[in-house]
């Protein structure tokens, strides 16, 4: 190991992520560990690699759009295809998650509505009923 590798411990404690999901992006070939016997040993760019990945999967890419975009940094054209494919992924991501917003704010107020009926409906049948005259 040298001081611009991270061994697999290093990389979860950095990235706050389990052996496993490592070795799942390692799986998929989305991380390229070099490797020392069984030792993986995480460079600079799969440090790079992996934040990218968690980002994505925070806004919630897939890993095939994740792997797409990843897959664009060796372009040869200084980053600018990955760049605005990144940018149309989020544009279109970001249009997704307002609607949602929005669709969950419609069911948000639908259900405090149906609450404030349970309440006047519970208390009606609580109140003391008179006797028939």
């Amino acid at each position: 190991m040298t001081a611009d590798t991270l061994t697999i411990r290093q990389m979860c404690d950095a990235f706050e992520v389990t052996p496993r999901t490592l070795r799942f992006y390692e799986a998929k070939e989305l991380l390229f560990p070099l490797r020392e016997g069984q030792k993986r040993l995480f460079t600079k760019s799969d440090r790079a690699r992996l934040k990218l990945i968690l980002r994505g999967k925070r806004f919630g890419f897939s890993l095939e759009e994740i792997r797409q975009l990843l897959d664009l940094y060796h372009m040869g054209d200084q980053q600018q295809t990955q760049i605005a494919a990144a940018y149309d992924v989020a544009r279109a991501r970001l249009a997704d998650l307002e609607l949602r917003r929005e669709e969950l704010n419609e069911a948000i107020d639908d259900l405090k509505d149906q609450l404030k009926w349970g309440e006047k409906m519970i208390a009606s049948m609580n109140q003391p009923r008179r006797a028939a005259e």
